[in-house]
C-alpha cells in the first residue's frame, strides 16, 4: 500500500496551500490561518503541509508574497494598457471595484490587521506602489509633483475606504445603479478633465 503522505504530497503543491491560506485570510483574517484547520478545509492531512513549508509563518509569508506579486502584475497590466493617463485613472476605479474579488478581499482583511508583523510591510509596499502609479498618472495630466502625490493619496484613500465600507455593507454594491452614480461622482471629483 502506498504511503498516504506521498500521495498527498503529489496532489497538493505549495501554491495550493498558499491559495488556501489566502482564501482563509480573505474570509476570516490573517489570525485564522492555522495549519490544522487549513488542512481540514482542504480535505487533506496536515502532514502534507510540511512537505512544502517548515511552519505556519513560512506559509503566511509565501502566501503574502504570492499575493503581492499578483497585485503588482495586475496593476502593471492595468496602468500600462492605456496610454491616456485620465483613462488609466478611470480604469483604476472601475477595475479595482469590479474584478479580482479574492485580491480585494485579501487586501481588505489585511487592512484590518495593520500592526501584524507580517502584514505591516505588505500594506506599506502595496500603498507605495499604487500611489506611485497614481501620482505618475496625475503628473502626466499636468499636475506638479506635490499636487500629484497629494491627489494620489486622496485617490488611494477613496479606494481603501470604499473596500472597507463594502465589508460593513455601507457602500453601494458594484453593478448597481447607485454604485454607477457613486463611481461617476468619485471620478468627477478626483480626476480632472483635460
Amino acid at each position: 500500500m502506498a504511503n498516504p503522505e506521498k500521495i498527498e504530497k503529489g496532489k497538493l503543491t505549495a501554491s495550493d496551500w498558499e491559495r488556501g491560506a489566502l482564501e482563509l485570510i480573505a474570509e476570516q483574517g490573517i489570525n485564522a490561518v492555522a495549519v490544522e484547520s487549513l488542512a481540514r478545509r482542504m480535505g487533506i492531512t496536515k502532514g502534507s503541509f510540511y512537505w512544502h513549508f517548515p511552519n505556519r509563518q513560512a506559509l503566511i509569508e509565501q502566501s503574502l508574497l504570492r499575493w503581492l506579486e499578483h497585485d503588482e502584475r495586475n496593476l502593471q497590466l492595468l496602468m500600462d494598457a492605456i496610454e491616456d493617463p485620465r483613462e488609466r485613472l478611470i480604469l483604476f476605479f472601475r477595475r479595482s471595484t469590479q474584478v479580482h474579488k479574492l485580491t480585494h478581499d485579501v487586501y481588505t482583511a489585511l487592512c484590518f490587521a495593520p500592526d501584524h508583523p507580517l502584514v505591516e510591510p505588505v500594506l506599506a509596499a502595496v500603498a507605495e506602489r499604487r500611489t506611485t502609479y497614481l501620482a505618475n498618472a496625475f503628473c502626466e495630466l499636468g499636475m506638479d509633483s506635490e499636487t500629484a502625490n497629494f491627489r494620489a493619496r486622496l485617490t488611494y484613500a477613496a479606494y481603501v475606504g470604499y473596500l472597507q465600507l463594502m465589508q460593513q455593507e455601507q457602500a453601494p454594491v458594484p453593478e448597481s445603479p447607485e454604485f454607477e452614480a457613486y463611481l461617476e461622482h468619485v471620478i468627477k471629483t478626483l480626476i480632472p478633465t483635460v
